[in-house]
């Protein structure tokens, strides 16, 4: 059993920041759509800039722990479950290996298949033979694959709480918030990942869940090869 409250605060980081992909591309898709020919249209504005939270000089001290944790290490793999906006329950498996590769594959017998790599996040239905491509830079995954995470360059903090224990930090892209926002929920003491959360711009909500993780993980590269498009 995985102990949330046992862990390093590096590996409580991976637990959740990396493998939401499934909802960090449905977030991403909204404002995305494709044409006869199953290419990534033109994407959709954001109509107006996402509003800042005040934060003080602790608060900040918060982010740059995470933005450090999070760029010590390359490769992380983990098991997950993942509850969706109808209230469904999924299991699977991630990878990832910054910058820019992650694999998550569900269990049998969801049919849903994700793979990020080339700067193209690839979603792939075997069941209804549908692919969805979406260049990641769109996508709120693509902010934590990058080869150096920051939560300040051009990403804005929209929420920050800190009490009873607990920090959250909500982030979106400051140039594109209609992408989706992250929510991350930590343990005080000692600093551990308590929660993960997407939200699109329809207010649904994805939350995920890790465990059995295994940061700094040996990877192949087969591992992030990009599923077949569709023709």
């Amino acid at each position: 059993m995985f102990h949330m409250k046992e862990t390093t605060f590096m590996k409580s980081i991976f637990r959740a920041v990396l493998p939401a992909a499934m909802g960090l591309i449905l977030a991403g898709s909204q404002a995305y759509a494709q044409d006869d020919t199953g290419e990534t249209a033109i994407p959709v504005a954001s109509s107006s800039a996402p509003a800042a939270v005040a934060l003080s000089a602790s608060d900040k001290a918060w982010l740059k722990r995470i933005e450090q944790a999070l760029n010590q290490s390359k490769t992380f793999q983990a098991r997950i479950q993942q509850l969706d906006a109808e209230g469904k329950r999924t299991t699977g498996t991630v990878w990832m290996k910054r910058p820019g590769q992650m694999r998550l594959a569900y269990d049998p017998p969801s049919p849903l298949l994700l793979v990020a790599n080339g700067g193209k996040v690839v979603f792939r239905d075997n069941q209804l033979d549908q692919t969805t491509v979406i260049p990641i830079e769109r996508t709120p995954l693509g902010l934590l694959l990058r080869p150096h995470v920051s939560l300040t360059d051009d990403v804005t903090v929209t929420g920050f709480q800190h009490d009873n224990g607990l920090v959250q930090v909500t982030l979106v892209r400051t140039s594109s918030p209609g992408d989706g926002s992250l929510t991350l929920v930590f343990y005080e003491t000692p600093v551990a990942l308590r929660s993960w959360s997407v939200l699109d711009a329809q207010g649904r909500e994805t939350r995920v869940t890790l465990f059995d993780v295994h940061a700094g993980a040996d990877i192949p590269a087969s591992t992030f090869v990009l599923p077949a498009e569709n023709d």
